[in-house]
């Protein structure tokens, strides 16, 4: 027992100091540092270009829009892990929305400013550049349901349209985030928080939704302490879910009772400038892409799209995954990229 105890008590202390020489050896950490150019700029917005060495094979361009909740770098953590970088080698130009950080000048732009004006001015700013009629869009999570509103209200500017772990149908009761929401008075809410909702407000709740989650994290923190690499890895996706943008007050009081609370956009029932959103106006090809172990935006809330719309060419596609494993995950870096760099080249004619 007594040798037991020594030998265990000698693996701590050889452990805490490669520990102490792993973290003096970290210098900082850094994430979304593919080369790219900023193209376009409108208020906290940036629009940036992927640099390429060489010319595109899927000549159509592809805009990437995130969510407005966190940042667009976790498509772009580390070279090895970046979805980003994997689009780029399979052949595809690559624009992407950065949405900035909105502050309390920002309280009052709507899901028709974000819609109608931020993503409508990129895309036309693209189609002016690259002197294209129409461009492809991949889209993350609320980013994708923007997007479906968006491809509904201007059909002939889309040539495919991906979505990626995107709510669609908010009736569900398969995930907490949509049953907790339901009671929740947003309007109270945004006026509490002066027409800006912190980004650590919701970082809580997000965290509150697998509660052991964080102990699991710490473990995992203190059991790689000393493998730089491991480390690194941990280090980096701690960063970007701590970079989380606030939200303007109005679009999010919009999105939550129109949406979450009223279930409207499946409903037909949703209005973005006085116009009805009918997403059997979107008739481009769709890509539907849905996580299997998705907490936050479960199956059911993405898969109902595909009926909703009036596609004929549509898809829909299971990862077997959670929400952020479809993009950072070592099963993602094989399959995820590929399958739309596949089903992109064959719609691009």
């Amino acid at each position: 027992m007594e040798n037991t105890l020594l030998k265990e008590l000698s693996e701590l202390n050889n452990k805490l100091v490669k520990s102490y020489d792993t973290l003096s050896k970290i210098d900082g950490v850094e994430i979304g540092a593919s080369a790219k150019t900023e193209v376009y700029a409108e208020d906290k917005l940036r629009l940036y270009h992927y640099n390429r060495s060489d010319k595109a094979e899927i000549k159509t361009p592809v805009l990437i829009v995130y969510a407005l909740v966190n940042t667009y770098k976790m498509l772009d953590l580390q070279p090895d892990r970046s979805y980003i970088q994997n689009l780029l080698k399979l052949g595809m130009d690559v624009y992407l929305i950065d949405w900035g950080y909105p502050t309390k000048a920002d309280r009052y732009l709507s899901i028709d400013d974000y819609v109608n004006g931020y993503i409508n001015n990129c895309v036309d700013f693209i189609r002016k550049k690259d002197k294209a009629d129409k461009v492809n869009i991949i889209s993350i999570c609320q980013g994708g349901t923007l997007s479906c509103i968006y491809t509904s209200l201007y059909p002939n500017k889309i040539k495919n349209l991906v979505t990626q772990v995107t709510p669609i149908d908010f009736g569900t009761n398969d995930g907490l985030l949509f049953k907790w929401s339901r009671d929740i008075d947003f309007d109270k809410l945004v006026e509490g928080y002066n027409g800006l909702i912190p980004g650590s407000f919701l970082n809580e709740g997000f965290a509150m939704l697998k509660p052991m989650m964080q102990f699991q994290k710490q473990q995992t923190m203190v059991n790689n302490l000393d493998d730089k690499d491991k480390l690194l890895n941990f280090l980096r996706m701690e960063k970007w879910i701590a970079d989380s943008p606030d939200q303007a007050g109005e679009c999010f009081r919009q999105f939550m009772k129109d949406l979450y609370q009223q279930n409207k956009l499946i409903k037909g029932e949703l209005l973005v400038e006085g116009k009805k959103v009918n997403l059997k106006n979107i008739i481009c090809p769709l890509l539907n892409i849905y996580a299997t172990e998705d907490h936050l935006v479960p199956p059911a809330a993405s898969i109902p799209l595909n009926d909703a719309v009036g596609s004929k060419d549509k898809e829909l596609y299971s990862f077997k995954g959670g929400h952020i494993g479809v993009f950072v995950g070592g099963k993602s870096q094989k399959e995820l990229a590929p399958a739309i760099a596949k089903w992109l080249k064959e719609r691009d004619v």
